[in-house]
């Protein structure tokens, strides 16, 4: 068994939407919308193609990570640079084999090496606390709407890097396509039936629980 992972290259692009759309079809919406996601974020000028990867095993692609430049801004107005990253997409024939640890593990090896100073993400706590992610609550960071959530989470890539800055997290507007285009995109994939599921309910209420925890 041969595992390589390597930079997304233009020839790998409709696979591993392909690969995306399987992962999170009826996961956290009925359908999905990552797949739009990867295809629309590749254009945005906050993309980061030098830490987008693809993961093979044996040759085959079996999953990828996308990432994106974000920012803090202070309260005085003065903007950090920062990244983050998703869609993560691992085929749902390879999931818990650990090849997504894999991936995340080398995306974050490899942003340390580009001298990036941190990681914000959203997600589920249990998937990302094992890598170092914190809520930002911890560094006085919060969404746009001055809340913290336990889902929106950071890893400084630095000793120190998030200690001084205090503020709010803006995600990359390429995390938000207009989604007019979404289901013409969608009809060029094979036919997906959209359910109704109890996990997109659990997505949606951790996606607004508040962080309460002391750090």
């Amino acid at each position: 068994m041969s595992i390589t992972i390597r930079l997304e290259e233009e020839q790998d692009y409709r696979q591993v939407e392909e690969i995306t759309r399987e992962a999170f079809w009826n996961l956290y919406v009925p359908g999905a919308e990552e797949h739009y996601l990867a295809h629309t974020l590749r254009k945005h000028p906050d993309f980061i193609p030098e830490l987008t990867f693809v993961i093979e095993l044996d040759g085959k692609i079996i999953g990828s990570i996308f990432y994106s430049k974000a920012k803090i801004i202070d309260y005085n107005g003065t903007e950090y640079p920062i990244i983050s990253f998703g869609p993560v997409s691992i085929h749902p024939n390879y999931h818990r084999q650990g090849y997504g640890r894999m991936l995340i593990q080398h995306s974050i090896a490899e942003a340390k090496r580009l001298d990036y100073e941190a990681i914000v993400i959203g997600g589920f706590t249990y998937h990302y606390h094992s890598y170092g992610f914190v809520g930002t609550k911890k560094y006085n960071i919060s969404m746009p709407d001055g809340k913290f959530y336990t889902g929106i989470m950071a890893l400084p890539l630095k000793a120190g890097a998030l200690d001084k800055i205090h503020g709010k997290i803006y995600f990359s507007e390429g995390m938000y396509p207009n989604l007019e285009g979404l289901e013409d995109f969608d009809q060029t994939f094979p036919n997906k039936k959209k359910q109704l599921l109890p996990c997109q309910a659990k997505f949606e209420a951790a996606a607004s629980e508040i962080d309460i925890n002391e750090y």
